[in-house]
């Protein structure tokens, strides 16, 4: 199967931020002796948005976190994290040639992530690929972060509707491109069919996904699903 329309997710697909988010939820955290290992980033916060994992931390520990609270944390993380991707983002192989091969051909292109918004569009920018994708859904647009499958279901309505010669209305041919199993789960919720990268877990994590592959660079033979 070749798609009709591609939705990526952000981190961990088509660059490696993963280190660089961990890296600025630690410094707000520690300072609270809040803060947790790598390896629990990897297994419990990964995927979750910048809410959850604020929360999450919190919960850990037993310590409650107003709403008001909350929304300073993520201000404060957001500044921290321009600050970290401001010396420049390289992306995973083989993505950004796939990005314009794809645009190129006139298939309609979305990003589905668990990031803000600020996060993404300086690195888009920074790797030439923003004017690609026409639809951008980030935790700012949705409540609950992956795996709810909020954030896909939005994205496909929305290319759906701005494609409908294009795209089935029950979505079957729009491809979600993710790297975690709750992104997988996130997809899969909102009916797409998933091209898993193990970028960030191995591929016995990401069974769901309808094909599994190590880099997106094994997508330009055009072979998909």
């Amino acid at each position: 199967m070749y798609p009709a329309a591609v939705i990526f997710d952000f981190d961990g697909v088509i660059v490696d931020t993963e280190p660089l988010h961990y890296q600025a939820f630690q410094k707000i955290l520690t300072a609270r002796s809040l803060g947790y290992s790598w390896e629990d980033y990897l297994a419990v916060y990964m995927g979750f948005d910048d809410r959850d994992a604020f929360r999450e931390a919190f919960a850990q520990r037993g310590v409650a976190l107003s709403e008001g609270e909350l929304e300073q944390l993520i201000a404060h993380k957001a500044v921290i994290f321009q600050e970290v991707i401001a010396s420049g983002v390289a992306p995973y192989p083989g993505v950004t040639a796939l990005i314009h091969k794809l645009h190129e051909q006139g298939t309609p292109l979305a990003i589905c992530s668990g990031a803000l918004r600020s996060d993404i569009l300086p690195i888009i920018d920074q790797l030439g690929v923003a004017s690609c994708f026409s639809l951008i859904i980030t935790a700012d647009d949705v409540p609950h972060s992956k795996p709810d499958p909020t954030c896909y279901r939005i994205a496909a309505q929305q290319l759906i509707a701005a494609y409908s010669d294009q795209l089935s209305p029950d979505a079957h041919n729009i491809i979600a491109i993710e790297d975690t199993p709750a992104g997988i789960s996130s997809a899969k919720g909102a009916g797409l069919m998933v091209v898993a990268v193990s970028n960030s877990y191995p591929a016995d994590r990401l069974q769901q996904a309808d094909r599994i592959v190590a880099s997106l660079e094994e997508l330009q033979t055009g072979h998909w699903i």
